[in-house]
């Protein structure tokens, strides 16, 4: 009779944390008016409320602070942080430690540990802590993989590795794309900037951020000199924005774009002159899945517990396949939708697109989220969320909201 060996038992354990700030404390507000029957009665509370913003009680926003209770959301730009912690749990002194933390991403693996060299021995009930920091520039799921190898006092040699998801979203799905360029004079002597411009591709239309407005006046944001000094360093920003014609496939296009290049044009200080023309840059087209919800109209500012409008654009991204849709509307504490909910939309055919006008209103002050969107493709039973679409400041009633 064969009998299985049993499986040993691992002396170091891996613990691994999300760093993250703490956030401001949000409450909800009651309050009424003076003719309703409490009276004052609210509104005194709230104002003493120690985690309520003096003058401001009715927002949700407080000035106390307090640690996320969960994982949180990941957007993209953002930098993910992570704390990796080893620790040794048995009455034995481990030798050669290592600890490695890769991310994989769908394009890419990266190492992330902050040293690839192995620490000699850890002491019972010590433990090796890492601090980890990736910037997030994909969008989809995030696999960090934490692998610890460790050699026993007996010379046995032991690995295990754990896994840990998260995925990367955006922040708001938009068709604009910011470009920042920096451009850092890394001569001895300084040097006059006469032309920095991008020169955007066939598909979109640049708008340059570098300039504002004062008294009517386009004025530069680095002042009336344009002069540049031995290492310093200038950023530029640009908005593109894609024209009519493909703004219509924006939800269709896939795989890298070419968005343009940059035209840098200086002169040194005897006047001798230098230009720098970039190659076509591109970026990755954000994945919208299967069915894309889009904004066309929103307004920026509405008034409390009056109805305010908006459009969206629904696109069939599918290349090939017809869907049949139905809208769901979720209300939520603070954003009500009015309407019929489950209507059905009717077909959407691939690479079409159809726009519906929505009513809400809401019933709590300061900047609110629109959310609660549901999509529902009756072919395969596959349902789409669409939350934190947009944001719009609801502000009393009593202030007039410029149009």
């Amino acid at each position: 009779m064969e009998v299985n060996p049993p499986k040993q038992e691992h002396l170091l354990a891996l613990k691994v944390m999300r760093l993250t700030k703490p956030t401001l404390f949000t409450n909800i507000p009651v309050t009424c008016e003076e003719k309703d029957l409490p009276g004052d009665l609210f509104n005194q509370l709230m104002r003493d409320d120690p985690s309520t913003v003096r003058g401001a009680e009715i927002l949700m926003l407080g000035e106390m602070l307090t640690l996320p209770q969960n994982f949180g959301n990941i957007f993209l730009g953002e930098t993910f942080s992570s704390y990796i912690s080893v620790h040794n749990d048995s009455n034995q002194i481990v030798k050669d430690i290592l600890v490695k933390a890769d991310l994989q991403t769908s394009s890419q693996r990266l190492n992330l540990s902050a040293s690839n060299a192995a620490v000699a021995e850890l002491k019972p009930d010590c433990c090796i802590d890492d601090v980890i920091h990736h910037e997030v520039k994909e969008i989809g799921t995030h696999i960090l993989v934490c692998a610890v190898s460790y050699t026993t006092q007996g010379g046995e040699k032991m690995y295990f590795r754990k896994f840990f998801k998260f995925q990367s979203d955006l922040s708001s799905v938009t068709d604009e794309v910011f470009l920042e360029a920096q451009i850092q004079n890394i001569t001895t002597s300084p040097m006059f900037m006469e032309k920095v411009s991008l020169e955007p591709s066939i598909m979109y239309n640049v708008t340059e951020l570098n300039s504002v407005n004062q008294a009517g006046e386009c004025v530069s944001t680095f002042g009336s000199r344009a002069y540049l000094q031995p290492m310093d360093t200038r950023q530029y920003l640009y908005c593109l924005k894609p024209k009519k014609e493909f703004a219509e496939k924006a939800g269709i296009i896939k795989g890298v774009t070419v968005i343009g290049k940059l035209d840098i044009v200086w002169k040194t200080n005897l006047g001798e002159r230098g230009r720098l023309q970039t190659s076509q840059l591109q970026r990755m087209a954000p994945g919208y899945g299967d069915v894309r919800l889009s904004l066309e109209a929103i307004p920026d500012t509405v008034n409390l517990e009056e109805p305010f409008h908006i459009t969206c654009k629904i696109t069939n991204c599918s290349s090939e396949r017809t869907m049949d849709l139905v809208l769901e509307m979720c209300n939520t504490s603070s954003i009500h939708w009015c309407g019929i909910s489950g209507r059905q939309l009717g077909k959407l055919h691939p690479s079409s697109s159809l726009c519906l006008a929505l009513t809400l209103l809401s019933s709590v002050q300061g900047l609110q989220s629109v959310s609660g969107l549901r999509i529902t493709d009756t072919f395969l039973k596959r349902t789409y969320e669409y939350d934190d679409i947009a944001q719009v400041c609801v502000v009393s009633s009593a202030v007039k909201v410029e149009s």
